[in-house]
């Protein structure tokens, strides 16, 4: 504030600067609506999630429970949520309660609600998984290391065909070998006897590969479809800036001062992916909702016009 005072003449006080903030918050509302409608409509969604803080100075937490910042992500769009709660029901709040698409994450439980026909899970999670059974000892360490060479020779193989040196029909029908002795390998881990109580490195070992099991149809997507990546790279490089920016702040205090840091992170992410500029955006947003008129979308060029008005009726 004082800063403002010295450079542009101008005296700011707190309730100002609060009033501006909502100002601001209001004024995206509804295209923050827009997008999030977007995104629970597209093709390829990927999600992520990371801790919050938000207190209770407005009465709206009075559990004093842990918040979590949500993102879904697209290639032009990117919607950030944050909720009291990291349970199903937040995820299906996220991608919404009908979502068809296909959803690439990590194997955090409250997505499992997706049809496991139109998941990705993240391969750089699994290969973390397979790093750990390898550094392990006796059996562990031999099952390890052998689905560790398999995820390299899976990678290999995905490298080429995105430098275009391998074709998408021979990469699958490469893959389709190296997926049948993971899941053997899987299936070797998984067969062995382990009490309930055990917490040896073996029985770590089979409870990860028991868990893999399950959820195995899930690692492949991005082999036979074109457009999902292997990995959730792009959720987690999203939620990335709002990771530091937790870690410099206090996060928020009310429940309005998160939903204006999701809703501007929202803005922001999103414009600079459709490489726009931040500040005309806010300016034109803000300018329009004083004189009643729509802020300007967030929904890019290449979608028509006719889409666009579907998506601002819906969020209406």
């Amino acid at each position: 504030m004082n800063r403002c005072a010295e450079l542009f003449d101008i005296s700011m006080s707190l309730g100002t600067v609060n009033k501006l903030r909502l100002e601001a918050s209001n004024a995206v509302a509804n295209c923050v609506d827009e997008a999030k409608l977007y995104v629970q409509h597209s093709l390829i969604v990927g999600a992520d999630e990371t801790s919050f803080n938000q207190g209770n100075i407005d009465g709206r937490n009075p559990k004093q429970s842990q918040a979590w910042l949500w993102v879904a992500v697209t290639p032009l769009v990117v919607f950030f949520e944050i909720s009291l709660t990291r349970c199903t029901q937040a995820a299906k709040n996220l991608l919404g309660e009908n979502f068809t698409g296909i959803l690439n994450s990590d194997r955090y439980a409250s997505y499992n609600w997706v049809d496991i026909g139109h998941r990705q899970l993240c391969w750089a999670h699994l290969k973390r998984e397979f790093t750990k059974i390898s550094e392990r000892t006796g059996v562990s360490k031999e099952l390890g290391t052998a689905l560790v060479k398999q995820q390299e020779q899976l990678f290999e193989l995905w490298h080429r065909v995105r430098d275009g040196t391998l074709t998408r029909s021979d990469f699958i029908e490469l893959a389709s070998c190296i997926r049948s002795k993971i899941k053997e390998l899987l299936l070797e881990a998984a067969d062995y006897q382990i009490t309930s109580q055990e917490k040896t490195p073996l029985a770590k070992t089979v409870r990860t590969c028991r868990q893999l099991l399950k959820v195995e149809p899930a690692l492949w997507l991005f082999i036979t479809t074109e457009g999902v990546e292997p990995t959730n790279n792009a959720a987690e490089r999203a939620i990335r800036p709002a990771v530091i920016w937790r870690r410099t702040s206090f996060g928020s205090q009310t429940q309005a001062g998160s939903t204006f840091f999701a809703r501007m992170i929202t803005v922001v992410t999103t414009l600079k992916s459709q490489h726009r500029n931040v500040l005309v955006f806010m300016t034109q947003a803000v300018a329009s909702a004083r004189i009643g008129k729509d802020a300007p979308t967030l929904l890019p060029e290449v979608i028509c016009c006719d889409q666009q008005q579907d998506f601002k009726n819906l969020a209406l």
